[in-house]
């Protein structure tokens, strides 16, 4: 059974920074990532890593946040800087993991709001 450990989230005004940690244990692990869900939308792609250390950005994060991952530990890191009010939201971080087969797995979120 996968478990999740994620920390980091709070309030922070314009042009702050927040870094997130999740630690992601139980199973062989895979790409991992953090998605952002915002009230009233979709849960929505922030950044993704593989195990090579290739990294996907979503549209919003690109050049403000920066994803990383420790594959030792099965953690990752979301480092973000210059936060807008927008980037408030849901942060979920994301594992794909392998029990008899690969799937998908969500920790339980963690808040970060963003005003002033």
């Amino acid at each position: 059974q996968v478990q999740f450990v994620e920390s980091g989230g709070g309030s922070v005004q314009p042009g702050g920074s927040l870094r997130l940690s999740c630690e992601v244990s139980g199973m062989t692990i895979g790409p991992m990532g953090w998605y952002r869900r915002a009230p009233g939308s979709l849960r929505d792609l922030v950044a993704r890593i593989n195990i090579q250390g290739v990294t996907h950005y979503g549209d919003s994060a690109q050049g403000r946040f920066t994803i990383s991952r420790d594959s030792t530990k099965s953690m990752v890191f979301l480092q973000m800087n210059n936060l807008k009010p927008e980037d408030s939201g849901i942060y979920y971080c994301y594992a794909r993991a392998y029990d008899r087969q690969w799937d998908d797995y969500w920790g339980q979120g963690t808040q970060v709001s963003v005003s002033s």
